[in-house]
């Protein structure tokens, strides 16, 4: 039971640190004015609990290949 709680709040914290940083890279973006931008929703929840900040990276990653 104890690893089930430590797992959940760990995923809550991840995933909120994760969508915190998207929110300020893409205001970071925005005033570069660089058009890579990662949207808030399920998906990115999701990707930055279960991976962290190399999900987010790879968000960013996926987001910014058409440019190159």
């Amino acid at each position: 039971m104890k690893d089930k709680y430590q797992f959940l709040v760990n995923f809550i914290v991840r995933a909120i640190l994760g969508m915190g940083i998207i929110f300020f890279a893409n205001q970071f973006f925005v005033h570069k004015e660089i058009a890579v931008k990662v949207g808030f929703n399920a998906v990115s929840f999701l990707v930055s609990g279960c991976l962290g900040l190399p999900g987010v990276a790879m968000l960013y990653g996926i987001v910014a290949m058409p440019i190159l």
